[in-house]
């Protein structure tokens, strides 16, 4: 049984009770599906779209000049094999490379080009806190963006701008919070109070040697009104499993599979606009 979170981070999970997709778990494609690279670009999160995905999962970075880029390294090497970091450029200087041939998109791109989508955003630099915040409020995009950070600073610090604004946004908790609710988690209920500015545990199934995803920690974590969401889950057996075992969300690269996991089980797809 899914339960709801706290007033003001309802409406991102649109699988709570009453909402479009109640009881069903949440399909959410990591960086969207490219799977002849091309990840995070523009045509990545629409090849997503056009698989049914309303969940899109992705990253950002700030430029020098402070425009908010949709990018997960901290350096250009990997996917464009320029040198520099992403914070040394300014806008007009990444928007010249290419990941596969597209372009590098700023988020407000991004929320301009989705309108219906869900967005689960992950604070890769300090920088880039306030300018997603401003980014969320200018959009008015608070009910469909999710904040996530491994570093729960800058996630709460998202937040606070946003309340500020009186536009509370949902959240997931940094490597900290998410330790302590894997650890407590598997054995004890959680304390809401613990984690009364976040709505869902995103996670991954093991750490190490260390289970994380477990029966008693998906129990307590609904009974602490929370969801659980799992990256990066790209095997359709394991996808199955899980959602076997009652998590919220899961998280793929391989979108494609995850649709196919996801139709089968009747719950597809899952793009439509709320309302």
């Amino acid at each position: 049984m899914i339960e709801a979170p706290r007033v003001g981070t309802a409406p991102y999970l649109r699988n709570t009770a009453g909402s479009p997709l109640a009881g069903s778990p949440l399909a959410f494609s990591h960086r969207g599906f490219a799977p002849n690279g091309g990840e995070n670009t523009l045509k990545a999160f629409n090849a997503a779209v056009e698989l049914g995905f309303g969940y899109l999962e992705t990253d950002v970075h700030a430029s020098r000049d402070g425009v908010l880029m949709v990018f997960h390294d901290e350096d250009l090497r990997r996917l464009t094999g320029e040198t520099r970091k992403v914070s040394d450029c300014t806008a007009a200087e990444l928007a010249r490379l290419r990941v596969a041939g597209e372009p590098i998109p700023t988020f407000d791109q991004l929320l301009e080009a989705f309108g219906h989508a869900h967005f689960n955003v992950d604070v890769k630099d300090p920088a880039s806190a306030a300018l997603l915040a401003r980014a969320i409020d200018r959009h008015g995009a608070a009910d469909r963006v999710l904040v996530a950070s491994f570093n729960g600073r800058r996630r709460a610090a998202v937040q606070r701008m946003l309340a500020a604004a009186g536009a509370p946004v949902a959240a997931s908790p940094g490597v900290l919070g998410v330790g302590a609710a894997a650890l407590l988690g598997s054995l004890a209920p959680l304390p809401r109070s613990w984690f009364r500015n976040v709505a869902a545990l995103q996670v991954p199934e093991r750490h190490g040697a260390i289970r994380v995803v477990g029966p008693n920690l998906i129990r307590h974590a609904h009974a602490a009104g929370l969801q659980v969401h799992v990256w990066v889950v790209n095997e359709e057996a394991d996808m199955h499993r899980l959602l076997d075992l009652g998590v919220d969300g899961i998280m793929s690269d391989n979108a494609d599979v995850l649709a196919r996991v996801m139709a089968v089980r009747g719950i597809w797809p899952q793009d439509r606009p709320a309302g």
